[in-house]
């Protein structure tokens, strides 16, 4: 079953560009990867499928229904973190928290508490005393308290400590495993590298390509280092190849192709060692925008 379904998505300010023609789907049980740099509409995305805002043309569906005429159905099964927190400063963690809870019709309580203590969340104090990264904190229980069947995160790290990442990171594989699907959009390509099924890129408002992680990087160059005598672009010459640098006697370069090819070109010439790689998420990606 399709969790989300975008359609030719476009929405433009006036004038400016937010995306034009986003589509893609999202698989129930999936962790979804979108990533592109700040600008590239991420954002926006999210919330056009969330109906937050509309869209100029286009539509998106969760659970199979449309997110405008269904956005107050749809949102008691979501649970959303924004890249940006803002509440209201004169109340206490417990208080907001309990306001947010009042949304679902269902009894949070224990959940809300759960969460607070692995979050390390003190709920007796006042939001204005709070960091940016324990308001981060009262977000993500916010956001997951009523145990939601689709958890969209947009840069949810931000503002976090590494040990509160990781447990980030488990808490929510951990709902995963419950059964929520995940939208995870982040410019922080290590992320997700390491939590997502398959990803999207993003890039001055259009997909330029979905694919599944381990797919995406197979098929994609292979980095290649070569150490040996009389090693340089002559010896090297082979359509594929790009990006060759070379330094005290190590050759690298990005490959496209058969990797056949390039192994038996460069067992013509005299090695003393070979390395091939596969590109992470963070290299495919920068060979996209670049």
């Amino acid at each position: 079953m399709k969790i989300i379904e975008v359609e030719h998505l476009t929405k433009y300010y006036g004038k400016a560009r937010g995306i034009v023609d986003v589509s893609f789907s999202v698989e129930e049980g999936e962790i979804f990867g979108f990533i592109g740099p700040n600008g590239a509409g991420k954002s926006t995305t999210i919330r056009l499928f969330l109906s937050l805002i509309y869209p100029t043309k286009g539509f998106a569906r969760i659970f199979g229904k449309d997110c405008i005429a269904h956005g107050p159905e749809i949102r008691q099964e979501i649970g959303y973190l924004p890249s940006e927190v803002f509440y209201y400063e004169g109340m206490k963690v417990l208080d907001l928290l309990k306001y947010s809870a009042s949304f679902y019709k269902k009894d949070c309580t224990k959940r809300m508490y759960e969460l607070a203590d692995l979050m390390e969340l003190d709920l007796k104090r006042r939001i204005d005393d709070l960091s940016y990264g324990n308001k981060k904190k009262v977000g993500i229980v916010q956001g997951l308290l009523h145990s939601p069947r689709l958890i969209v995160l947009d840069e949810p790290t931000s503002g976090l400590d590494p040990l509160m990442q990781q447990k980030f990171f488990n808490l929510i594989r951990e709902e995963n495993k419950r059964g929520a699907t995940v939208f995870f959009s982040s410019h922080i390509l290590g992320e997700v590298q390491k939590m997502c099924d398959r990803v999207a890129i993003i890039k001055e408002g259009s997909i330029i390509n979905i694919q599944d992680i381990k797919t995406l990087q197979k098929d994609n160059y292979k980095k290649i280092k070569v150490t040996g005598s009389g090693l340089g672009e002559a010896a090297l010459k082979l359509d594929g190849i790009t990006g060759m640098e070379s330094t005290n006697g190590t050759v690298s370069f990005f490959y496209k192709g058969d990797i056949n090819a390039v192994t038996k070109l460069v067992s013509k010439q005299p090695i003393s060692d070979l390395t091939v790689e596969d590109l992470t998420l963070e290299e495919i990606f920068m060979h996209y925008y670049e």
